[in-house]
């Protein structure tokens, strides 16, 4: 098998991935010859093209412009809004590889990539390819999280994962229970309201509502340093709506003044067919959905061996502390789309110098 060769490889063409080939690119990098992005994914669009259809962009975390996006005149603010998240996404990412000319080669599937003396060699479903560089941006949609409680394989009903939800309609009829803490939990909840028989929510910590539309800035600056602190440590990333709270839309207000958004602690165990709570009281179930969050996926790095005694990798300003030849994009404070933005800056400038 022949063994292609570049100067970086990126892994994703999320949010993430595609920030760090544009500035590559506008610091003279040539796509597809000085770089490759590899997608694992079918289509443009990152992981929203995998989630469900009714979730529009009104109802998400915001989505910031990928750079470069104004002068092609799109943006997420002024898109129209009917449209399911997805769709936009994917059509939005898919109009940015071509104006760019980014050269994303899909679908293929990295599993791992090793030491190959001063390089590194990615193995993936096309072949090799060796690399000074590596960008990992794969965010976290394939690494599903779902903690564990006693009962879990006696349950005869359905367990559904955020990564795993389709639709409400899958759930007519049923009595669900919906654990998490976040957006997506209090979205299931009010997609299931009339369709779902009964829904009961379990969060594992209270919930903290946050007055108004948006993110309370104090609160997200606060909650992107505990990320950063955590990666540069080396450290498991922390929960970011823990650190900022749920801001409280109208649509949300209206949720909790109906009784639908009413959170319950955690349940202490689960049955056959259905939850039993602290007090003793029971909750029947025929589905109980997981919105509890995804970990960073980096299991195609592991021969590398970047992961601390810690559990997570000792990650500062886009960089692995383990690897100089390793940058991750969309690791920990680089988490959201905005981060993932200045992360693609920063990491392109790191390589350049590098060069």
């Amino acid at each position: 098998m022949s063994i292609a060769a570049t100067t970086v490889v990126v892994i994703g063409a999320g949010q993430a991935g595609l920030s760090v080939a544009y500035y590559l690119k506008r610091f003279d990098l040539e796509p597809g010859v000085d770089f490759q992005v590899l997608d694992r994914g079918p289509a443009p669009g990152g992981a929203w093209q995998h989630r469900w259809e009714a979730l529009k962009l009104g109802t998400a975390h915001r989505v910031n412009d990928l750079p470069g996006m104004a002068e092609m005149g799109l943006s997420f603010d002024t898109a129209d809004r009917s449209w399911a998240a997805r769709e936009i996404v994917g059509a939005y990412y898919g109009s940015y590889e071509q104006f760019y000319g980014l050269k994303v080669r899909r679908p293929v599937e990295v599993s791992s990539v090793e030491n190959a003396g001063v390089d590194l060699l990615v193995h993936h479903s096309q072949g090799e390819t060796r690399t000074r560089f590596l960008v990992n941006a794969t965010g976290t949609w394939g690494s599903p999280f779902v903690p564990y409680y006693p009962g879990m394989r006696d349950f005869a009903g359905r367990h559904v994962h955020t990564s795993d939800y389709v639709s409400a309609e899958e759930f007519r009829d049923q009595n669900v229970v919906v654990v998490g803490g976040g957006t997506s939990a209090i979205g299931f909840l009010l997609e299931l309201e009339g369709v779902a028989a009964s829904t009961v929510w379990a969060s594992r910590r209270p919930i903290d509502w946050v007055e108004g539309e948006a993110l309370d800035l104090e609160g997200a600056s606060a909650a992107v340093a505990a990320q950063d602190e955590a990666a540069r440590s080396g450290r498991a990333l922390p929960s970011i709506v823990s650190g900022t709270g749920v801001p409280k839309s109208r649509r949300i207000a209206a949720g909790i003044e109906r009784g639908v958004l009413d959170a319950r602690p955690m349940f202490e165990r689960i049955e056959a067919d259905g939850v039993r709570w602290s007090d003793g009281s029971f909750s029947p179930a025929d589905a109980i959905i997981w919105a509890t969050g995804f970990r960073p996926e980096l299991r195609q790095l592991a021969p590398l061996k970047l992961r601390e005694k810690a559990g997570g990798v000792s990650v500062g300003a886009g960089a692995s502390w383990s690897d100089p030849r390793v940058f991750l994009a969309g690791y920990g404070p680089q988490a959201s789309t905005i981060g993932a933005q200045r992360a693609g800056r920063m990491i392109a400038r790191q390589i350049v110098a590098l060069l």
